[in-house]
């Protein structure tokens, strides 16, 4: 099957040349695709990039955690106790 050209006859069969009647529409649909493989593109980068920082401890704000075992729970790098 061969491409419609911009000058062709529109294969709807209004008699309009295809790119006043669909080349649009057609154009605008690749146009969110693309626009929609950026953003999820994006989102999975931002969720390594939270994963890894949770990995490496560089992204907690609470500081520097330590496992008591004979309290059996974690404290802070004051000896406070931390849920």
């Amino acid at each position: 099957m061969s491409r419609t050209g911009r000058n062709d006859l529109c294969p709807c069969g209004s008699g309009k040349k295809y790119k006043k009647c669909h080349e649009a529409q057609e154009r605008h649909g690749v146009a969110q695709g693309r626009l929609l493989m950026l953003l999820v593109g994006a989102a999975v980068a931002a969720a390594l990039v939270a994963g890894v920082m949770s990995f490496t401890g560089k992204g907690s704000a609470g500081g520097v955690r330590v496992w008591d075992p004979v309290h059996g729970h974690y404290h802070d790098e004051n000896g406070v106790e931390v849920p």
